[in-house]
């Protein structure tokens, strides 16, 4: 793993938490450890303990970090134009992060939180506040059919992340990205136009 400039000073756990992202990509969730990170980031092994007591407490905060990002993703997209378009766009930001980030999106959504109660969910709420409220206002408009939209919101997501998943292993190359995840809000809101 190559190591990077150590830490001097500052927020050291934003530091580690970077470090930690990092290592992810290169050596994966088995072989990133505490005692590691301290190393990389050029600090004793105790200190990392005293923001995160074990492994699964980084992987939480990560989890975390995470689920921010994706949220921040969401704010920065357009949100003028019809509903449609929009949910293309929001699948596309989706579909970005996925892609971008294919080491972080399963410890996003793993089951296993310690912190589940606390800042897992909080977060995840505060990252699908967005496309959740834009199903929301489709309903609202009649382009939607009614229904729970956080519910609908977990199914267009699952779709989207198999749709990230294929394309991430390659399997998709012979089609541009963005015409699939087009063919995929397509194909998911005329699935969701209100009943004739």
């Amino acid at each position: 793993m190559a190591l990077h400039t150590p830490y001097h000073h500052g927020d050291l756990r934003a530091a580690l938490l970077a470090q930690a992202e990092s290592a992810l990509r290169e050596v994966g969730v088995d072989g990133l450890s505490l005692r590691q990170l301290a190393r990389d980031t050029g600090v004793s092994h105790a200190a990392p303990s005293r923001h995160f007591r074990d492994k699964q407490a980084l992987l939480d905060a990560l989890a975390v970090t995470g689920l921010h990002r994706l949220g921040a993703c969401f704010e920065q997209a357009p949100t003028d134009g019809p509903i449609t378009a929009r949910l293309q766009t929001v699948a596309r930001t989706y579909l970005r992060f996925a892609v971008d980030n294919p080491e972080l999106l399963p410890l996003m959504f793993a089951r296993r939180h310690t912190s589940t109660g606390t800042e897992i969910q909080p977060a995840v709420d505060r990252a699908f506040a967005i496309p959740i409220a834009l199903i929301a206002e489709g309903q609202a408009a009649g382009e939607i059919v009614p229904g729970d939209p956080k519910r609908l919101g977990v199914t267009a997501l699952a779709a989207l992340q198999g749709l990230a998943t294929f394309i991430g292993s390659g399997y998709t190359a012979d089609y541009a990205p963005e015409q699939l995840v087009d063919d995929l809000v397509t194909h998911l809101t005329e699935g969701l136009l209100p009943r004739r």
